[in-house]
């Protein structure tokens, strides 16, 4: 008989990771100060994680305003945003893969998968490298959006998300689905991962979401569009935060260890999230925060 428990048999590398996480935060200097200044962080990245990973949508959608009413600078808003992300999309891609290969291998509805990643992962990456790296030319206008503004064009673009949620929102009561992709999605996918991309690497937020709201209109199965938009976001960040290592060094690492650490809590748990909710709830009130989220990034008169 096994002395170890069940769970730390069933997941090892979950208590593994735990464990490293421990080791790193033991390992800094003044750790129990560290944890009463920081420690908090870990409720955003929990909240930020099961909301990007239950609806498809990157946790800027949730970092972002947080952050800018702390008065982080822009680029420490959307480098700790990507570096949260690299946990969090990370840790729900993982989840939805293996939900995908165990209960919808052989589920027509979830077909289209595998093509819709193979058409916008590498746009999306295109799309945020290109963004992120001619930044600083004025060749490329699309490229650069004045730091001060940032708050502005979140609020903007999460107006515009919250509408496209809601107009979607008819659409989830749908009982059958497309399986296949069709040559309009062949065309239209990349292009779209690729605004997506620019997006992402302004805001932190974008490809996502705009990726499951097209794959919902176009009628395929609204769970596999979610699916999709995850492991699209936690491919997408991975590139992007190399650009914030590399050249800006604006990451805030001590946000980062508590709201990594929570967002990977959230991004194994979202899925069980989406699964015990019906989605056309999920929508309303994801689309209801986003817009409120929106909203608070506006400057008022």
């Amino acid at each position: 008989m096994n002395t170890l428990p069940e769970f730390l048999l069933r997941y090892p590398r979950r208590y593994l990771l735990l464990a490293g996480w421990l080791l790193l935060l033991f390992l800094q200097e003044n750790t129990l100060s560290l944890i009463a200044d920081f420690g908090l962080f870990s409720a955003l990245g929990v909240i930020g994680a099961i909301f990007a990973n239950a609806t498809g949508a990157g946790g800027g959608v949730v970092f972002v305003p947080f952050f800018h009413h702390m008065g982080f600078s822009a680029e420490q808003i959307v480098a700790t945003s990507f570096a949260i992300q690299c946990c969090g999309m990370t840790a729900g891609a993982l989840t939805w893969g293996r939900h995908f290969r165990v209960y919808h291998r052989d589920d027509s509805q979830w077909k289209p998968l595998s093509g819709a990643l193979l058409l916008t992962v590498p746009g999306s990456v295109v799309g945020i490298l290109l963004a992120q790296w001619a930044s600083q030319s004025t060749a490329l206008p699309f490229a650069f959006v004045p730091p001060e503004q940032l708050h502005v064009g979140f609020g903007v673009f999460s107006i515009f998300l919250a509408a496209a949620i809601f107009a979607s929102i008819p659409l989830l009561r749908r009982t059958r689905f497309a399986s296949t992709l069709t040559r309009a999605d062949v065309i239209a996918l990349p292009l779209i991962a690729f605004v997506g991309g620019i997006i992402t690497a302004w805001l932190s937020v974008g490809v996502g979401e705009l990726v499951a709201v097209y794959l919902i209109i176009r009628g395929r199965n609204i769970t596999m569009a979610i699916a999709v938009a995850v492991i699209l976001t936690a491919c997408s960040v991975w590139p992007a935060v190399v650009y914030h290592l590399v050249q800006t060094k604006a990451i805030v690492w001590q946000v980062w260890l508590f709201a990594g650490a929570g967002a990977i809590v959230g991004g194994i748990v979202a899925r069980h999230v989406v699964l015990a909710f019906k989605p056309l709830q999920l929508k309303v009130f994801f689309g209801l925060w986003v817009l409120v989220m929106g909203l608070s990034g506006l400057p008022l008169f």
